[in-house]
């Protein structure tokens, strides 16, 4: 098995990021979003994350880009500028489209706690999704 390389997010790597995003956007309830993401919204979204001193993060395995990983801030409100969803502060946050046994599994055994289920919040693919919320004070 070859090994997996993680490092920062470049600008050239926008291609890539949006080729992986589209297809979870195309064909799953990951992500909420409905239209596809050209390259230059990408390169737009991970300058900022960066700007705000957040990481995005890809990983690579044999020279080719297979995933990333990226912090935000949770919301916009400056009451809630020591909280991130999935990143490293204070409390960190982490949302999912249920069922996904891999992000639950994933999120308990780094010591999240599941805080909030909303359910049918979302409607994708002709049918309405619950989203899960966790949480850990760092």
């Amino acid at each position: 098995m070859a090994a997996l390389t993680i490092r920062p997010c470049l600008a050239s790597d926008a291609q890539a990021l949006a080729r992986i995003y589209n297809y979870y956007i195309q064909h799953t309830v990951i992500t909420f979003e409905e239209e596809l993401v050209s390259a230059p919204v990408m390169a737009s979204r991970v300058a900022e994350v960066q700007q705000i001193s957040l990481p995005w993060l890809v990983g690579e395995v044999d020279g080719a880009l297979r995933g990333y990983a990226y912090a935000t801030r949770w919301k916009a409100r400056s009451a809630y500028r020591y909280a991130v969803e999935t990143g490293g502060m204070h409390v960190a946050i982490g949302g999912a489209a249920l069922p996904n046994a891999a992000s639950v599994a994933l999120h308990l055994r780094l010591g999240f706690e599941q805080v909030a289920t909303f359910r049918q919040v979302g409607f994708k693919h002709e049918r309405w999704v619950d989203v899960a919320y966790w949480q850990k004070v760092l």
